[in-house]
């Protein structure tokens, strides 16, 4: 595996001990693919600018009270290179990228660009534990058939994933199409927690861990967050989640769930702003110590 050094890896881990492959349960992927884009453009450097930004986040977790990476061991290896591939082409080498460290029994953290990116991802986890559910954290529910002539676009990734039959359990959710909408009311698979719904009380958490199942996969869209935290994202949208609540939601669910791994997405970073990129470096090492912590 091409792993990288110190001077690039998450969180900057200068021991060796820590961050090279057959030590470390966790391996982080970058997969910088941008295709298809309708808003703002510029994903494909999320995963670089998450790398850069963690290397400013402390080791040390207050709420853990740990050195998380310690825990665990993080390998951070270099990114897929996309040049020429597209649609189902990339999806399916996503796929066989992933498939790579889930045989090797790593916990794997995926740092993506456009959202499409998930559907090759889970694909590979479904394959090794059928039973396995997804939550989704984000603005958009992402169920459209197709957009812009294409099934395989960013706005089409839970579309894709719906097809594999897995429960999916969406938070945060504050646009969509009117179909979508008709969708996730005819589905037994969909459950679907909006926005509007969750503001202001945190009882809808522990009915949403009830229903998880035991396996679970975890995709976060940068956008599901407000733009007052997050603002760097291909489609923002107004109203989204708060830090702390997020939070709170999320470490229930480690501690309810065994969750096999996660993906940060649709970051869109630009030149002036790394506010969102370090929130998002910081959100990931939070998930990691979750995982290995408590």
């Amino acid at each position: 595996m091409k792993v990288l050094n110190a001077s690039s890896n998450f969180l900057g881990i200068t021991e060796h001990a820590y961050y090279k492959y057959k030590s470390c349960q966790c391996v982080v992927q970058q997969l910088p693919y941008e295709h298809t884009s309708s808003y703002k453009q510029g994903s494909h450097k999320g995963p670089k600018a998450i790398l850069y930004n963690s290397q400013f986040v402390e080791y040390y977790d207050i709420e853990l009270d740990s050195e998380s990476y310690k825990n665990c061991g993080i390998t951070t290896v270099r990114p897929v290179d996309f040049e020429g591939v597209i649609n189902e082409d990339a999806m399916q080498l996503i796929y066989k990228e992933t498939k790579k460290y889930l045989n090797d029994d790593k916990f794997l953290v995926s740092l993506g660009a456009e959202h499409t990116i998930s559907y090759g991802v889970f694909k590979a986890f479904q394959e090794k534990w059928e039973d396995i559910g997804i939550l989704q954290l984000d603005a958009h529910s992402d169920l459209r058939q197709e957009y812009e002539g294409n099934k395989w676009s960013h706005a089409s990734v839970m579309a894709r994933i719906l097809e594999l039959a897995p429960p999916i359990f969406q938070v945060g959710i504050r646009a969509q199409c009117i179909e979508e909408s008709q969708l996730i009311q005819s589905s037994d698979n969909i459950h679907c927690y909006y926005a509007h719904q969750i503001w202001g009380n945190d009882e809808w958490m522990d009915e949403l861990v009830t229903k998880l199942p035991k396996n679970l996969y975890i995709t976060i869209d940068t956008d599901g967050f407000d733009p007052s935290i997050c603002p760097s994202v291909g489609t923002p949208e107004p109203g989204g989640l708060q830090w702390h609540p997020t939070l709170k939601l999320l470490r229930k669910v480690f501690e309810k769930c065994d969750v096999k791994g996660f993906d940060i997405m649709e970051l869109n970073p630009p030149t002036h702003d790394d506010t969102t990129a370090y929130t998002m470096a910081q959100l990931c090492y939070k998930l990691i110590g979750y995982k290995f912590c408590l």
